[in-house]
C-alpha cells in the first residue's frame, strides 16, 4: 500500500473514533416513558438554545425535606428506566430530582458531552433556587455515565453541596472507550482526550465528602474504572463500598449499606 493510502486510512480511522468519542457512542437515549412507581410532586420543564430539558421531582411522605438528591441517569433509557435506584432513595426519605438531559424521555435535541455538561449547570443553578430545594442538603448522584457529568457538576458547585454519590462510575470517556475497543488501546489513550473526566475531576473535590459503589463483577464498566476514581478523591471523607451482583445492582444487592452510608454522608 502507498504511503498516501496508509495516512488516508489514518486519518480516516481517527476521524471515526473521534466522532464516536465525543458522542454517538455513549448516549443512547430513549423516549418511551414508562409508568413511574412513585409520586411525583412536580415536572419542570427548561429552555436550553431551541431545546428543552425536562426532569420530574418526587418528594418523600414525611413533610420535612432535609435532602434533596440531583439524579444523573446512564447511557440507555430516561428517567423512567432507572426507578430501581431512585424509588428506594424517595421510599428511605430522600427528595430526588431525576433529570433528563438532550434526548432522552421529554427532552428534546440531540446530546453531546459538551451541551449535557452545559445543560446540567444551567438546570441545577435554576432548580437550586426553589424553596423546597434551597432549604436542604444537596446531593448530586451520578449512575454509569452519568458518573462523568456528575463529578464534573460537583467539582464546579462545591460549596452549594453537601456530597457526591457515584455510581458503577467510568473513569472518563476515553477510558471506557479503550475498554470496549481493545484491539485500539493504545490508540485511543494516545490520541482522545475527555472533554473532562471523573478520575480528574474528583481530585479537585477539596473535602466533599463522596461515596462511590461498585461491583467487582460489573460486566459494563470494569471494576477497576470506579476504583481509580475512588482513589483519584481528594476527599478524606470517602467511602468505598462493594457491591454485589453486577452493572448499577448495587441498590438491589446492598440497599441497605448504601443508604446507610449516604444517611452518613
Amino acid at each position: 500500500m502507498k504511503p498516501s493510502s496508509i495516512l488516508t486510512l489514518v486519518f480516516l480511522f481517527l476521524a471515526v473514533f473521534s466522532k464516536a468519542q465525543m458522542d454517538d457512542k455513549f448516549y443512547q437515549p430513549n423516549k418511551m416513558m414508562k409508568p413511574f412507581e412513585m409520586k411525583i410532586s412536580d415536572s419542570v420543564k427548561f429552555p436550553v438554545e431551541d431545546n428543552i430539558i425536562t426532569a420530574f421531582i418526587a418528594k418523600p411522605k414525611q413533610k420535612e425535606i432535609k435532602k434533596t438528591i440531583f439524579f444523573f441517569h446512564g447511557a440507555a433509557g430516561n428517567v423512567t428506566t432507572y426507578q430501581f435506584i431512585t424509588k428506594p432513595l424517595v421510599d428511605a426519605g430522600y427528595q430526588i430530582v431525576m433529570v433528563d438531559l438532550r434526548g432522552y424521555g421529554l427532552s428534546t435535541g440531540k446530546p453531546t458531552h459538551k451541551n449535557v455538561a452545559e445543560d446540567a449547570q444551567k438546570f441545577f443553578d435554576e432548580l437550586s433556587k426553589r424553596e423546597d430545594i434551597k432549604n436542604t442538603k444537596i446531593y448530586i448522584y451520578g449512575a454509569s455515565l452519568g458518573s462523568q457529568v456528575s463529578s464534573h457538576l460537583a467539582k464546579d458547585n462545591i460549596s452549594k453541596i453537601s456530597g457526591l454519590i457515584l455510581d458503577c462510575p467510568m473513569a472518563s470517556f476515553t477510558d471506557i472507550a479503550a475498554h470496549f475497543s481493545p484491539q485500539y488501546k493504545d490508540f485511543i489513550l494516545q490520541t482522545l482526550v475527555s472533554p473532562y473526566s471523573a478520575k480528574e475531576d474528583v481530585k479537585y473535590l477539596g473535602k466533599l465528602p463522596v461515596l462511590v459503589i461498585h461491583a467487582k463483577g460489573d460486566q459494563t464498566v470494569p471494576y477497576e474504572q470506579g476504583k481509580l476514581v475512588f482513589d483519584n478523591t481528594s476527599s478524606g471523607t470517602k467511602v468505598f463500598i462493594e457491591s454485589k451482583g453486577d452493572h448499577l445492582e448495587g441498590m438491589m444487592n446492598n440497599k441497605e449499606e448504601i443508604l446507610k452510608a449516604m444517611d452518613k454522608l
